[in-house]
C-alpha cells in the first residue's frame, strides 16, 4: 500500500509542476523557454534539463541554451534518440543524461536532455511527460517567433526560398494507420519546388509541386497553387476542381508562368488513393520489396496553369487505385532523379533501392528521407542545380497484415 500511495503522490507532484509550467509559458517571450524547462526538472527531483531542435538539414541538434554546444545527429547518443525515437541513457561527467525526442504527432523535433545523478521509473516517467509537453509548447511557440527559426538555421536564406518555405507544412504528419513526410533540398536556396499535406478527418491530403524556373517568379507560381490547393480542399471542392483552380489562377495572374505537379487523396480506412497528374514524373508505388512498374502510371496532361490546353470544357483527369497494407506511394521532383556528379545521374533506380533497402532495415519513413537526401546532397558534392523534392506516403491500417 505505501507503493501506491508513493506512486499517487509522485503523479500529484508531476502534474502540479507541470500545471505550473504551462501556466508560466504563456507569459514568457520564447529565448525564456530554456530556463523555465531547466527549473522544472529540478523542481522534479532531476539535476536540469536542455533542449535540442534540428537543424533546416537535419544534421545538427541545435541547443535552445546558446552556453551549449551543437550536437551531431548522425554521432551522437542525442541524435540516435532523434533518429530511432526512442529514448536513450549515458553516463557523462558522474551523472546521466536521458535523451528524449521531442515529437509532435509524426514531426520530430529535436530532443531533451535531461540530467540526473540517478535513473529509476519515476524519474523516466518525468522526462517523457516533460519531453511530451514541451513538444506541444515548441510548436505552439514557433509559429510566431523567428528566435526558433533563426536558431535552427545554419546560414543565411535567399528572399525567394524564404517566402516559400513560409507556405510549407511540418515535414511529417500521420495518424496510426498513415504517415506523410517530406524532404527538400537546398535548403537555403529553393526555386519552385514545394509538397504539401494534411488531414481532413480520414483523408490524407498531399501534393507535390514544381515550377519552371529557379527565382522569386518560379516561387510565387508554386506559392499560388499551394494556397489555391488549400483554399480548395478547406471548401471541400473535390480533386479536378482543386487543380482547375490553381489552372485558373495562374492564367490570371500569372500567364506566362506554369508548374507541374501531382495532387492526391488517401482514404486511411479504405486505401483509396485518388490522384491528377499535371505534366509531372508519375508516382511511384513501393509494395514489399519492390516497385510496381507504371502502377500509377497515367495519360499525360498539361502542367498547372496552362489548363486551356485540354480544350472547351475539358476537365482534369482523376484516377484511382486501392493500395495493399504497407504501400508506399513515393512523389518526386525530377531534381531527385537527375541530380549529377560528373557524368553520373543519381537515377531513379539507386533512388527506389535506397528507399527499399533502408525500409527492409526498420527505418522510419522521416528518417528514409532524412539519409536520403543527404545520400543525393553527397552524391552532388553539395551543390545541386536543380531543386529535389521528395514526399513518402506510407498506408499501414491498424490490424490488418501488409502484404
Amino acid at each position: 500500500m505505501t507503493d501506491e500511495y508513493d506512486r499517487v503522490a509522485a503523479l500529484g507532484l508531476e502534474e502540479q509542476l507541470l500545471e505550473r509550467m504551462l501556466a508560466e509559458v504563456h507569459a514568457i517571450v520564447p529565448y525564456q523557454l530554456p530556463g523555465l524547462v531547466d527549473r522544472c526538472a529540478r523542481a522534479m527531483g532531476l539535476n536540469g534539463a536542455t533542449i535540442y531542435l534540428v537543424d533546416l538539414q537535419q544534421r545538427i541538434l541545435v541547443p535552445l541554451d546558446e552556453q551549449d554546444a551543437r550536437l551531431p545527429v548522425d554521432d551522437s547518443k542525442a541524435g540516435w534518440a532523434y533518429r530511432t525515437v526512442s529514448m536513450r541513457i549515458e553516463e557523462e561527467q558522474n551523472e546521466l543524461v536521458v535523451w528524449v525526442p521531442l515529437v509532435d504527432g509524426a514531426e520530430r523535433l529535436g530532443v531533451l536532455g535531461v540530467r540526473s545523478a540517478t535513473m529509476d521509473a519515476v524519474r523516466l516517467r518525468r522526462c517523457r511527460l516533460l519531453a511530451h509537453t514541451l513538444s506541444m509548447v515548441v510548436t505552439s511557440k514557433r509559429t510566431y517567433s523567428d528566435w526558433f527559426v533563426a536558431r535552427t538555421r545554419t546560414r543565411s536564406m535567399h528572399a525567394h526560398t524564404e517566402m516559400l518555405r513560409a507556405f510549407l507544412p511540418p515535414r511529417s504528419v500521420g495518424t496510426s494507420s498513415v504517415i506523410s513526410t517530406g524532404v527538400l533540398e537546398p535548403a537555403y536556396d529553393l526555386g519552385g519546388d514545394a509538397f504539401d499535406h494534411s488531414l481532413t478527418r480520414n483523408v490524407l491530403h498531399a501534393a507535390i509541386f514544381d515550377s519552371m524556373g529557379h527565382n522569386l517568379a518560379s516561387g510565387l507560381t508554386t506559392a499560388v497553387a499551394l494556397a489555391c490547393c488549400r483554399n480548395a480542399r478547406r471548401s471541400r471542392a473535390d480533386l479536378a476542381e482543386m487543380v482547375e483552380s490553381v489552372d485558373e489562377a495562374l492564367a490570371q495572374w500569372l500567364p506566362d508562368q506554369f508548374c507541374t505537379g501531382v495532387v492526391c487523396w488517401l482514404d486511411a480506412d479504405t486505401g483509396v488513393l485518388r490522384w491528377s497528374n499535371c505534366g509531372h514524373p508519375a508516382p511511384l508505388l513501393i509494395r514489399g520489396q519492390r516497385v510496381l512498374d507504371k502502377a500509377l502510371d497515367s495519360p499525360p496532361q498539361p502542367p498547372m496553369g496552362l489548363g486551356g490546353l485540354l480544350g472547351p470544357g475539358a476537365t482534369r483527369a482523376v484516377h484511382e487505385t486501392t493500395l495493399e497494407p504497407g504501400d508506399r506511394v513515393l512523389l518526386y521532383t525530377d531534381g531527385v532523379t537527375e541530380a549529377r556528379r560528373g557524368g553520373d545521374e543519381f537515377g531513379l533506380g539507386r533512388f527506389t533501392d535506397f528507399i527499399i533497402r533502408s525500409a527492409a532495415a526498420g527505418q522510419r519513413p522521416a528518417e528514409i528521407l532524412r539519409l536520403l537526401i543527404h545520400d543525393i546532397l553527397d552524391h552532388h558534392h553539395d551543390k545541386l542545380t536543380d531543386d529535389a523534392t521528395i514526399l513518402l506516403i506510407e498506408w499501414q491500417p491498424q490490424g490488418r497484415p501488409s502484404g
